[in-house]
């Protein structure tokens, strides 16, 4: 699938399950209780252990069609590239590394590298990547989304951090094209509540499609 395509999924979907495991089968779980609430778009976080491995089941486990996978955190153009070939469709990193974008570009696969100022969302838009991710979101809140989007109508940005349930209208309406949800969302997991993560995915899926109808 092209990248352009990846791109679309996630901002249609509107949500990206950030994921991280103590091992590589509770990432599995987690990311399958995400995807049985309707958030398509997983982010396995290489902070899991052997996240490359997790990766690669989900990729063998579902079809393009059913979901778009990333990996996350990724810190380097090496951890990219493992990524990239355990079947990850997109890579997530926590700050600008143009090395890290460029291999992305290199195979066309997408790249959302993190950032928190308007000379880092510029940065990373320089250097090729289609969606910026705001983080650490809590930092900023969706007042920042707006001071971007002044200047930068055409930036597409996806916060991180801090996003909740009840906040992701603001988010939304903000101009994000989607959100990036973590422990806000697989909470549940810490107890072995599978069910409540799957439960939280609905309210996420169901809070951006409201968002974007009463915008």
């Amino acid at each position: 699938m092209k990248k352009e395509q990846i791109s679309a999924k996630i901002c249609d979907v509107g949500v990206v399950a950030v994921i991280r495991g103590k091992n590589p089968e509770e990432a599995i779980q987690i990311a399958d209780a995400c995807i049985a609430g309707g958030v398509t778009a997983v982010e396995i976080a290489f902070t899991t252990p052997r996240a490359h491995e997790a990766i690669a089941t989900l990729a063998a486990k579902y079809t393009e069609d059913e979901i778009v996978l990333g990996a996350g955190t990724v810190l380097d153009p090496e951890t990219a590239r493992l990524a990239i070939l355990y079947g990850a469709q997109f890579v997530v990193a926590p700050a600008v590394n143009a090395d890290t974008i460029r291999m992305c570009n290199r195979y066309r696969i997408l790249c959302l590298p993190g950032a928190v100022t308007i000379e880092g969302v510029i940065k990373g838009m320089e250097c090729g990547a289609d969606i910026i991710k705001i983080f650490p979101g809590e930092l900023s809140g969706p007042q920042l989304i707006k001071a971007i989007k002044g200047p930068l109508p055409h930036a597409q940005l996806m916060p991180t951090g801090g996003v909740t349930v009840e906040n992701v209208k603001e988010w939304i309406n903000a101009g994000c094209v989607a959100i990036g949800a973590g422990s806000s969302l697989t909470a549940g997991a810490k107890t072995g509540n599978f069910k409540l993560v799957t439960e939280t995915a609905k309210k996420f899926v169901e809070a951006v499609r409201l968002a974007r109808t009463e915008k």
